[in-house]
């Protein structure tokens, strides 16, 4: 599902700094694989590589089939829309729409009818546990409860993949659990393949496989 082959990043200026270098990794489908890593090793930048944010200087990045290299701009934000979901630390939920809606935009932005739009998004609520919360506003919700409301947003339009940047880095100890223990189970549930970036052994734990980044390379590593 997911083949970086070689893949190196350079940031140019005054002082260049090489962030990715020579990195090679393959993740299959269904699995969700945690990148274990220090603040400014690239790992926020490796995720940003695999959604096609940012381009490689050097390899070839490919995911569910695309050789996202090869894409222009117009192609990799459609890309984006259809194939992956995002789950980020700060949550991102938007405070001036409910629960629902906030989960619902995906489908919205990709012109689903309303009716099984509305239906996905009741399933997708049901299953992170907020059956009775799509009327709430964010500002009603607990840290936890954001972030599955995140998870929720970001599996509702069925991604090929779902990438997570520190997505417990708000989050107290317990939810920090439930929270990757509910991204993993529903990326199996889902078929959907999940990348995971953190500076947390804890919750690179809950992963399925754990790689460590760091400036000598990318290793598989175990907990």
């Amino acid at each position: 599902m997911i083949h970086l082959d070689r893949v190196s990043k350079r940031f140019p200026g005054p002082r260049p700094r090489t962030v990715l270098d020579g990195i090679t990794l393959a993740i299959p489908r269904g699995l969700l694989v945690a990148i274990l890593g220090e603040s400014g090793v690239g790992k926020s930048t490796l995720l940003n590589l695999i959604a096609g944010l940012e381009r490689a200087d050097a390899g070839s990045v490919t995911v569910a089939g695309s050789e996202l290299d090869r894409l222009d701009d117009d192609a990799l934000t459609r890309f984006r829309r259809e194939k992956v979901g995002f789950v980020f630390q700060a949550f991102h939920v938007l405070p001036y729409l409910s629960v629902a809606r906030n989960v619902g935009l995906p489908l919205a932005l990709l012109g689903h009818d309303r009716a099984p739009a509305e239906d996905r998004v009741q399933a997708m609520l049901a299953a992170v546990g907020l059956a009775d919360r799509g009327e709430s506003m964010p500002r009603e919700l607990s840290g936890g409860e954001l972030q599955r409301t995140a998870i929720a947003r970001a599996l509702v339009h069925r991604p090929a993949i779902v990438l997570a940047d520190e997505p417990t880095g708000n989050l107290d100890p317990d939810s920090a659990a439930g929270v990757i223990g509910l991204l993993r189970e529903r990326l199996h549930e889902e078929g959907a393949t999940g990348v995971l970036v953190t500076h947390s052994r804890a919750a690179a734990a809950r992963a399925d496989r754990v790689y460590t980044l760091s400036a000598s390379g990318l290793d598989p590593t175990s907990l």
